[in-house]
């Protein structure tokens, strides 16, 4: 048997769904840029976290994101207590639970405590009532074993948008970021953060830098690291003593000016 195949038909089939996909795309393309188009002509403009500080100060920060294990905190403490060095610590609040005596050694050395949120999600995903929450529950649980407020937080991911902005506004909260990245967590080798760091293209006065205690080779780094940024003339602050806290703007880059 044969079959006989009507072009006619065929050719309003292929133009009903040509048609039937323009108009799918046409209202995908609407639902993704008409609110930011709305969002635009109503005078709503993008909120940055703090990556870097714009000062003349030939000063930076040392951060360290502390989410999963401790086997290098009580090395890494010791090393920037030999090198009277103070730096900021950013917790989870599953590794302020399991590691409490290295929050309050943290505390007790000098440094700052940073909030990296409770469950390490991302951020821009959650609603502004659940990032308040993801913010306030790690900072009640160090308030109860330190007494310190914490007045820093670095969002999962360097994952953020408005709402996270001004979430952390709410809770008292400045959002951090960095501009220069160690890539300690990709586990190159010592040589490799050195490198990463030391001659990292975006090194200046006001630069936040990332590591991260639980890293295979950061403990082996640091002191060299330490000894390369004194060596090219920076005083190394914790960001609390790095960033402005009032009468300040941020500039395109998430380069915090001060008025």
């Amino acid at each position: 048997m044969q079959f006989e195949i009507d072009k006619e038909k065929l050719g309003k089939w292929c133009k009903t769904g040509i048609l039937v996909l323009s108009i799918i795309l046409v209202i995908a393309v609407g639902v993704y840029f008409v609110p930011k188009i709305i969002a635009k002509a109503a005078g709503e403009k993008r909120e940055l976290p703090i990556y870097c500080v714009k000062t003349e100060k030939k000063q930076v920060a040392l951060s360290f994101d502390a989410a999963w294990g401790n086997e290098d905190t009580a090395r890494i403490l010791e090393i920037l207590k030999k090198q009277n060095v103070n730096v900021t610590f950013f917790m989870t609040g599953g590794w302020i639970e399991k590691y409490p005596d290295d929050v309050k050694a943290i505390a007790a050395a000098g440094h700052d405590l940073g909030n990296h949120s409770e469950n390490h999600k991302q951020m821009s995903k959650l609603s502004k009532e659940q990032s308040v929450k993801e913010i306030m529950t790690p900072h009640d649980k160090v308030k109860t074993l330190t007494g310190k407020d914490m007045q820093l937080f670095r969002p999962p991911f360097g994952d953020y948008n408005n709402t996270l902005i001004q979430a952390t506004k709410e809770c008292g909260y400045y959002c951090i970021q960095w501009d220069v990245d160690s890539l300690d967590w990709k586990d190159y080798g010592k040589d490799s953060i050195l490198k990463q760091v030391l001659n990292n293209k975006h090194l200046g006065n006001g630069s936040i830098i990332l590591c991260h205690n639980g890293a295979k080779f950061t403990a082996d780094a640091l002191e060299e690291l330490i000894v390369g940024l004194k060596d090219k003339g920076y005083e190394i602050v914790p960001i609390s003593k790095l960033i402005y806290t009032e009468n300040y703007e941020m500039d395109h880059e998430g380069r915090q000016v001060q008025k």
